[in-house]
């Protein structure tokens, strides 16, 4: 083999070649499979596009840095499901753009973060970290708690998920700032609409612990407490699904 590498070296247009064909093979085989992404990313039961306050909370979640200490990704090994919850489905990131699935974590898998803690609780970590989690590196964030959504732009934002595949409706993106506020004041007695537009799994409330106005806080605790939520996992065949 050694003799055969020596002789490519020394003739380089055959050793050109050969590259190129190994980088062909390999792309290929990267590039294939997302041909039939569709026919490749099951369907399961639960799973709808964020609303446009989950949207603008995870815009804000990437915007500050979250996903660089946090995955989005339980994997299959005992340890994970153990200590996190169901193992993560692909069908739950269809309409994430960029998905958050990864490795790294600083900071706890934040799948199935989703309804474990009370909302006063995630404000009072985001605000200061260490309050409440002894040694924790993790920076604070309060000024998400008084920088006020600007829901103007979330029509805008809902119409360029829909160029790439999020199944949004005309009427979806026509409220989309409407339902933001709306999201986050229960009050406005609108919970039926809401969850006509987006289904059962909608949270409606208060979720930053001021009424007054609608903040960035109120848009990231949304989001986080939408994770993991979508799916019943105790009625799920999961056997069925990776079939």
């Amino acid at each position: 083999m050694g003799t055969t590498h020596q002789k490519l070296e020394r003739h380089s247009m055959a050793f050109t070649a050969m590259i190129l064909v190994v980088a062909s093979i390999g792309g290929l085989v990267e590039i294939a499979p997302l041909f039939t992404i569709e026919n490749t990313v099951e369907k399961v039961a639960g799973v709808r596009p964020y609303t446009p306050l989950e949207q603008a909370g995870r815009d804000i979640y990437i915007r500050e840095g979250c996903y660089a200490c946090h995955s989005q990704m339980i994997r299959t090994l005992r340890s994970d499901i153990d200590r996190y919850g169901h193992f993560s489905l692909a069908a739950e990131s269809m309409y994430d753009h960029p998905f958050q699935w990864g490795s790294k974590r600083t900071g706890p898998d934040l799948a199935r973060i989703g309804k474990r803690y009370s909302d006063a609780w995630h404000v009072a970590h985001l605000k200061d970290p260490r309050s409440l989690v002894e040694g924790s590196v993790m920076p604070g964030y309060p000024f998400l708690a008084e920088n006020e959504l600007k829901a103007g732009r979330l029509s805008a934002s809902l119409t360029a998920l829909r160029a790439a595949g999020v199944p949004y409706t005309d009427d979806q993106i026509r409220h989309a700032a409407r339902d933001a506020i709306w999201q986050a004041d229960a009050d406005r007695d609108n919970e039926d609409e809401m969850r006509e537009r987006y289904g059962d799994t909608v949270q409606v409330r208060d979720f930053d612990g001021d009424p007054r106005r609608v903040t960035e806080m109120d848009a990231l605790v949304a989001y986080l407490q939408m994770l993991g939520t979508m799916v019943d996992f105790d009625a799920l065949d999961t056997e069925e699904v990776l079939r």
